[in-house]
């Protein structure tokens, strides 16, 4: 028992130090303000109008993205469950690829792809068609979210129909079941945890990020997780962003509640 707590005690020191003691201090800065005197000041500032306003766009790009990666995961994880053990591996694997590369370095591409004298724009140029204005748009940070996080869909998706026993599905056919009826009663209720670990793990990154609107919104468009980098690295009012950064951990412990209740077993894991 004492070798095994031992064995226990690096990732306690994990927990603690990168964990539980920065969430700590988040509490800690966002109920405090610069005298150290509990307020809740913080909190309400997610009230006002920039603010407010940041959140709510966070919330309905979050939500588009989101909605876009469910969309296109879905019918690709049916047809990589579908297909051999040797195909669908190296299909997957070409979509993990990208996750082993910079965050920064795959939005970078992007916004290279995207700008004004961009490569999109340079092939419209030399077919004498009209250039687009697609960077610095709503529409730029929905496509960066939804190439940046569609991984995080795609594998939950796939890992959860993966394992839906295929004479199941074989069974209700021979009974007489639609394609479409074996679909709604049998594949997609199986597919429940997948689609809400998918969900989660798409929408959760989407709303708190900033890196994305920075470069692709060109920092005219503000979400709240670029209000919160501001707060903190612009106005090094460490108070009012962690009051911020509270507010966007409800969202997440509502996530987890409902991941709980849909996902009990862990089967829409990525892996």
């Amino acid at each position: 028992m004492n070798k095994k707590k031992l064995l226990a005690g690096p990732y306690l020191f994990w927990a603690l130090a990168f964990i539980l003691i920065p969430l700590a201090m988040i509490v800690y800065y966002g109920l405090t303000d610069a005298n150290g005197h509990l307020t809740f000041e913080n909190l309400l500032a997610i009230g006002t109008v920039e603010n407010f306003k940041a959140l709510c766009l966070s919330l309905l790009l979050s939500l588009i993205s989101t909605a876009i990666c469910l969309l296109l995961a879905y019918p690709l994880a049916i047809i990589l469950s579908n297909m051999k053990v040797g195909q669908n591996g190296f299909i997957v694997l070409i979509f993990i690829i990208p996750m082993w590369m910079n965050f920064l370095l795959r939005t970078l591409a992007w916004q290279t792809l995207l700008e004004k004298n961009g490569v999109i724009n340079q092939v419209l140029h030399f077919f004498h068609l009209p250039a687009l204005q697609l960077i610095n748009t709503p529409y730029a940070i929905v496509l960066g979210m939804v190439y940046n996080f569609l991984p995080f869909m795609v594998l939950p998706l796939y890992n959860v129909l993966s394992k839906i026993d295929k004479d199941v599905i074989s069974a209700a056919r021979d009974l007489g079941a639609t394609e479409l009826y074996t679909f709604r009663k049998i594949i997609f209720p199986l597919s429940i945890p997948g689609v809400v670990s998918g969900i989660i793990m798409v929408f959760v990154p989407a709303l708190t990020t900033f890196v994305i609107s920075d470069l692709l919104g060109g920092s005219k468009i503000l979400l709240i997780g670029n209000v919160i980098e501001q707060k903190f690295k612009q106005g090094s009012n460490w108070n009012v962003g962690s009051g911020l950064s509270l507010v966007l951990m409800v969202f997440i412990l509502i996530s987890m509640v409902i991941t709980t209740k849909y996902d009990k077993n862990g089967e829409g894991g990525m892996f």
